[in-house]
């Protein structure tokens, strides 16, 4: 279905005008497939008003709409910022509108056409399901995939003690193979490397750094490197735990980067930024 529905009557949660599209679900803003970033308030007076494209909206309904009656605020400056703010991601003007018309003591105007049609993603999920913005799965718990995230660090952190303080034991194993002290080398840097590094990631996870997303993509070549040279750690227990066990358990550590990446994508996707954030909305 498309093309513009009373907003009493539709189920849509699609709206398109010129370029953009318009998500009321998700609360997102699309310019020709990609996201554009416009904080709450901006998008809640841009859903209002093309709720009521080609109507007037007036400043007292915007009001009623966007602010409880108890909340204590400088009503138009807020209604003229997020206006501005709105303005400058559409590229409108208030001299020469194409979108958003303002009349004078009145209110303002959506002047252009909207198009609403049904989301056929959202339309075939179940109601409850809310997608993963990125990978196309349904949005995991985040207090789960950050702990997750967390015990991966600690693990490594546990590794890079233990090898740390057993250094002579690691000289002994790897000198009598082969020889060369260039094995206990590799593990006495990396694990000096690592320990600042998985410091680093297990506060990030615990304190919910907005940016954690962003900073781990910047670094993953350098931890996956860090984490293929780890992956070898159990045959230098190979005396103890068999060839077998050593095998399975590098097979594993070579998986476990990868999962890494993957669980910070779950709970921080490239598209929420510092203010989607639990902590930054309780503030």
């Amino acid at each position: 279905m498309s093309g513009p529905v009373p907003p009493t009557t539709r189920k849509s949660t699609i709206a398109r005008f010129g370029v953009f599209e318009v998500d009321t679900a998700s609360g997102e803003l699309r310019k020709q497939g990609r996201r554009i970033r416009l904080q709450d308030q901006p998008f809640a007076v841009l859903v209002v008003l093309i709720e009521r494209a080609g109507n007037v909206v007036t400043r007292e309904e915007l009001r009623t709409r966007l602010w409880a009656a108890d909340t204590f605020v400088d009503f138009d400056h807020s209604l003229n910022t997020a206006v501005n703010k709105l303005r400058e991601v559409l590229g409108d003007s208030a001299t020469s509108p194409r979108f958003v018309e303002t009349l004078a003591r009145r209110g303002y105007r959506f002047v252009a056409e909207v198009h609403w049609e049904l989301d056929p993603a959202r339309e075939a999920a179940p109601a409850s399901a809310v997608l993963h913005p990125e990978l196309d799965i349904p949005m995991p718990h985040r207090g789960l995939t950050r702990s997750l995230f967390a015990l991966i660090q600690v693990m490594y952190l546990i590794f890079y003690l233990a090898a740390l303080i057993n250094w002579r034991g690691v000289d002994q194993v790897t000198g009598d193979r082969m020889g060369t002290p260039w094995v206990l080398v590799v593990v006495l840097v990396t694990a000096a490397v690592g320990i600042p590094v998985r410091f680093y990631l297990l506060s990030a996870v615990v304190f919910d750094y907005a940016r954690l997303g962003e900073k781990f993509t910047r670094i993953f070549l350098a931890i996956l490197v860090l984490d293929e040279l780890w992956a070898g750690a159990p045959f230098l227990l190979v005396n103890h735990i068999g060839f077998g066990a050593a095998l399975g358990a590098t097979a594993a550590l070579l998986y476990v980067p990868f999962a890494e990446r993957t669980l910070i994508r779950m709970a921080y996707p490239r598209s929420m930024g510092p203010e989607d954030t639990p902590a930054a909305k309780k503030i």
